[in-house]
């Protein structure tokens, strides 16, 4: 017992000291391994398999795809020796890398679910990696922000990528974390707008970006439970996790669990499930929801949470303008 103690001390003391010669061996890796390319990122996280941050398909056997984060995890026939990890437990400091040198930061706000990326203090060139001094990935830099290593790693470590969901997405704020809109489809959802999360499962919330993270990694099906401030009542709320369908680099404005998902100027930009027999083509602009404009995914999911039962939507197409009815 001693004797691995002792070892393990070593280790430790080899680590910390072989992580005080700044970036350069980052930055030195980064231009070995031949991680970064002009729109995408491939990073070695072991011999032969690397970790791919595009908005497009790479050339090379894809083992798993993220539609959310625009991940990837390939295998490729060339070995890197000294892959990246994303296990380092010291608490270093960071810095962003790329193939021209580093700029040391911290991160200012953490990723609050699949829309809200993390933001850094360090002016970040895209894309690129947030390593520790150690070289331990902490982040890659994307046009919308870092999406940081808790969904690097859940990423990585789950057979199938799917993300719980209880019909919420909430914010931060001064005083908690707050839900700014709840899913009208969601079939039993007990949430309101303007509800104040104030524990998930017996722990207390105190951030948005843990209470998201809870929720998407949370296996699909299971139960849990919230408790709530509502109009200065506390209420005790029970629910399933339920499939995510929207969110990230995919629209997300609820409809996508009904087959609708729409580009940031609200056209339609793919149809599934039952509205592929509605006439709706890719291309298609939604204009209006229940009588009122709506001009982008934010106005859309606020104007479709007031009416839970019945929602009118006004396309337009090439000058023409329809109806499209959902209950």
């Amino acid at each position: 017992m001693f004797l691995r103690l002792l070892f393990l001390t070593a280790l430790l003391f080899i680590n910390l000291y072989a992580c005080k010669g700044g970036y350069s061996s980052c930055v030195a890796k980064v231009k070995d391994s031949h991680t970064l390319s002009k729109y995408s990122l491939a990073v070695p996280i072991s011999k032969t398999k690397r970790l791919v941050y595009s908005s497009y398909p790479p050339h090379a056997k894809i083992l798993k795809y993220d539609p959310f984060l625009s991940l990837y995890l390939i295998e490729e026939p060339f070995s890197f020796a000294y892959p990246f990890d994303l296990n380092m437990p010291l608490e270093l400091t960071t810095a962003i890398v790329s193939q021209k040198g580093s700029c040391e930061g911290k991160f200012l706000t953490d990723q609050i679910g699949l829309n809200n990326f993390a933001k850094y203090s360090a002016k970040m060139t895209i894309p690129a990696l947030i390593t520790n001094s150690c070289c331990s990935l902490e982040g890659i830099v994307t046009s919308r922000g870092v999406i940081q290593r808790s969904y690097l790693k859940h990423f990585l470590n789950s057979k199938q990528v799917i993300y719980g969901d209880i019909g919420i997405r909430v914010e931060q704020r001064k005083k908690g974390v707050f839900v700014y809109a709840s899913d009208p489809f969601m079939t039993s959802n007990p949430f309101k707008n303007g509800d104040e999360i104030l524990r998930f499962d017996r722990k207390r919330v105190r951030s948005a970006s843990w209470l998201m993270r809870s929720i998407l990694f949370a296996k699909v099906g299971s139960n849990h439970h919230c408790q709530v401030r509502r109009s200065g009542k506390i209420l005790n709320l029970s629910m399933t996790i339920k499939r995510r369908y929207g969110g990230g680099f995919i629209s997300d404005t609820f409809l996508e669990s009904r087959g609708l998902y729409f580009d940031e100027q609200l056209r339609l930009i793919k149809i599934e499930g039952s509205f592929k027999n509605y006439g709706l083509k890719n291309g298609d602009k939604l204009i209006q929801v229940n009588g009122v404009r709506v001009n982008n995914q934010k106005e859309l999911r606020k104007n479709l949470e007031n009416f839970k039962n019945y929602s009118s939507l006004l396309f337009e197409r090439s000058g023409f303008e329809f109806f499209v009815n959902i209950k």
